[in-house]
């Protein structure tokens, strides 16, 4: 990671607040700061009910608004956003001095909170999206582990202030924060010009890749829901979780941060599935024998596996917006939808099923096999069998999450609005030029659709070509994506047969190729393939 990555920014500190926002009036315990008298059964479930309609409906809505109305992408209202969460949180507190108008409040409360707080996780998106992938991936994990860093903090103020600390202090450092980081957005990338409906074969590609990804984030979410709504309705066990859960985010995010350090690697939120999913279906097959503290625990672990997946779910969307151009809310929208409506249902049968009489079963074990069974079924589409790799499901086409030492980049202004380079010379070369010219694969021959090997980055590798700029990529800090769309440029192909080739709109493969050139210090093809034959493939 360069020093520039890894520098104080306010995104990294707003973000934190918001998901200290986030977990205190939506997850942690619904009123974890509040008086326990007032946590009745009754007050929990409506609360729950009403946000959870509300941010569920929210996340659904963005991705069809996304869809159909792409200019909303540009629009970042975070005065609204705040102040939606803030008269959430002004009717919550309200009800201790107005009890007679408790559910009434509840539900207006739970509504503005799930609608305020599922916009502004929209804005952080849109800005995490903006920025280069080591920028967004480092300070989404920063922000979350300092997240969980301030959560345990307010345990050390009075209970009587934390209930104003929230709406009165935290919402507006959040709001001061967001905006400055939206002040460096830079709204003329591809993403942000995207207009979905001109090339709708891109976004059916993307749910064809991703489908499986947001099956398995589903049964997740379920098997979540399921353990916190058995455990919820006991104050002292919703304390319990929270804690566990938030220190559980709290390692993560460290181990994170130091494999990153020491142990690049790469990842998806498919591999993270995979990596979870023995820790989750061993947990439901204990589940009906835990009692007391055992009970706790499991929930305590199914809460952080899910917020460990929802911070790779941030970077996976953001990584699919970068590579791909697509409009930065539908991919978040999409699986967000895919996360919190299982969510929701799991927590909801999980309430419910205390209440039910099953002779001869106890009430965990049936939810226990029913969201073990969600989870065995994801995990065969996730995989295409139990025991081998998705024939049709290539690293390339994963958007791989990097978490490399890579350089840190930010394009500079007039490479973002000059002519793509490779626009420019469209007509001029056809061919690869240079050295390449013996790479031994014509321009215009269609990629072979057998197995080729793959290199420990997840990149096809084909022959020297390939191998060459697997190097730039290492030696110049390139994305996966942008290493790809640099190979097709040195073999001469045009921005339509690329786009065509890597399922994207021309205006993302010219994005890419500035990018490219931007990082590589050259202005022509010609140029591209004078420097390729200078690489050592076997360095």
């Amino acid at each position: 990671m360069g020093k520039s990555t890894l520098a104080p920014h306010a995104s990294v500190a707003g973000f934190a607040i918001f998901l200290v926002v986030y977990a205190t009036q939506i997850w942690g315990g619904v009123f974890p700061f509040l008086p326990t008298d007032f946590q009745t059964q009754e007050v929990t479930l409506t609360f729950y009910l009403s946000q959870s309609l509300a941010f569920c409906a929210s996340y659904v809505a963005s991705a069809f608004g996304s869809y159909y109305v792409p200019s909303a992408a540009r629009r970042m209202l975070v005065t609204l956003s705040i102040s939606l969460a803030f008269i959430g949180s002004c009717f919550i507190i309200a009800v201790m001095y107005v009890p007679m108008f408790t559910l009434g409040l509840i539900v207006a409360g739970g509504a503005f909170l799930g609608v305020g707080c599922a916009g502004i996780f929209m804005l952080w998106q849109r800005y995490f999206s903006s920025i280069s992938a080591p920028e967004c991936n480092w300070r989404l994990i920063a922000g979350t582990a300092f997240g969980s860093l301030l959560y345990f903090m307010l345990y050390l103020i009075p209970n009587s202030l934390t209930a104003f600390l929230i709406p009165v202090v935290l919402l507006p450092i959040c709001a001061l924060c967001l905006s400055l980081s939206v002040r460096e957005m830079d709204f003329d990338q591809s993403m942000f010009e995207d207009i979905p409906r001109e090339h709708p074969q891109v976004y059916a590609r993307m749910l064809h890749n991703f489908w499986r990804s947001a099956g398995g984030l589903g049964a997740l979410a379920f098997a979540a829901g399921l353990a916190r709504g058995v455990a919820i309705v006991e104050p002292d066990i919703q304390i319990a979780v929270n804690t566990t859960s938030m220190a559980g985010v709290l390692i993560a995010c460290g181990f994170l941060i130091v494999a990153w350090r020491w142990f690049p690697f790469q990842f998806s939120l498919r591999s993270a599935f995979r990596a979870v999913y023995p820790i989750m279906f061993t947990g439901l097959l204990l589940f009906p024998f835990a009692q007391g503290a055992g009970l706790t625990l499991f929930a305590s672990v199914a809460y952080t596996v899910f917020s460990i997946m929802v911070l790779v779910l941030m970077m996976q969307s953001a990584q699919i917006a970068r590579d791909r151009g697509t409009n930065p809310v539908f991919a978040y929208a999409f699986f967000g939808a895919c996360a919190y409506v299982p969510q929701a249902l799991g927590f909801i049968l999980g309430w419910i099923t205390l209440d039910i009489d099953v002779t001869g079963i106890g009430k965990t074990a049936i939810l226990s096999m029913l969201a073990a069974y969600a989870l065995g079924m994801s995990l065969y589409f996730s995989a295409g069998t139990l025991l081998g790799p998705s024939k049709n499901g290539t690293p390339r086409r994963d958007d791989q999450i990097e978490l490399t030492s890579g350089k840190a980049w930010k394009a500079p202004e007039e490479a973002m609005f000059s002519k793509s380079p490779i626009e420019s010379e469209e007509g001029a070369a056809d061919a690869p030029v240079g050295s390449l010219q013996h790479s031994g694969r014509q321009s215009d021959k269609k990629p072979s659709k057998t197995r080729r090997p793959i290199g420990d980055d997840g990149l096809v590798i084909t022959d020297r070509l390939s191998k060459q700029c697997l190097v730039l990529k290492r030696d110049y800090g390139l994305s996966a994506r942008e290493t790809e769309v640099c190979e097709l440029i040195a073999r001469g192909r045009s921005v339509a047969a690329i786009a065509e080739e890597l399922f994207v709109s021309e205006n993302t493969v010219r994005t890419h190729s500035k990018h490219i050139y931007t990082k590589l210090d050259i202005h022509s093809r010609q140029e591209l393939g004078e420097l390729l034959s200078t690489v050592d493939p076997t360095l």
